[in-house]
Formats: structure tokens, sequence, C-alpha cells
């Protein structure tokens, strides 16, 4: 609001659909589902490509988008990928299935192709 103007009515739908999977699980956790770049897309396709303010100015939703997870995340938006590397793997996730472990690079090796 203080950036772009308006009220905070003008901006709160898409604070709280960003918020809304504090619903799913009540920590920061709750973030990894929309807190990232595709995020940002979904909420255009949610809110549309802008908003007008109270105050008739047109605010890009990415920008706000951005600048709620750039609060949230220690100044980046960061990508799905940056979410989900940083889950650690279980066996159920995977219908047991578990990748064998490269041991030169110590990682899981790729069986794709």
């Amino acid at each position: 609001m203080r950036r772009w103007g308006g009220k905070v009515e003008d901006y709160l739908p898409i604070h709280d659909w960003l918020d809304a999977t504090k619903e799913l699980f009540c920590d920061f956790r709750h973030r990894a589902l929309r807190h990232h770049s595709h995020g940002v897309f979904e909420a255009e396709r949610v809110f549309g490509v802008s908003i007008t303010t109270s105050e008739g100015r047109v605010v890009p939703v990415r920008y706000v988008a951005e600048q709620h997870i750039k609060e949230d995340c220690g100044g980046v938006v960061p990508t799905v990928a940056d979410w989900l590397s940083r889950m650690r793997r279980e066996t159920w996730m995977s219908r047991g299935y578990v990748l064998p472990v490269d041991d030169a690079a110590g990682v899981e090796a790729d069986r794709t192709g």
C-alpha cells in the first residue's frame, strides 16, 4: 500500500491467497506451496495481470506477489526447485522405489534415460 497507493483492501485478496496455505500447514513450510516464482504466475491467473487500486492506479499483480514473497523469504523469490530440492525424500513418496546412489557424486543416480 505504501509503495503503490490505495487501501489495504486493494491488496488483501492477493496476500490472503498467498498465505491461504497456512490452513494446511501452519509454519513456514506452508510457503513451499505458493511462495515461489510459479506462485507469482498462478497469482496472475487468479487475479489477472493487474489490479486497479481504490485510487484508480493500475498495479501489476506480479509486483504485489513478488514483494510479498520477498518479505517472507529473505529478499528473494525462490523457484519451486529451490523448495523441493530441500525436501527430504521418504520411501512412501515413490511407492517404495528408491534410486541408487551414485557414489562418485554422492547423489541419487538419474534413471530416466
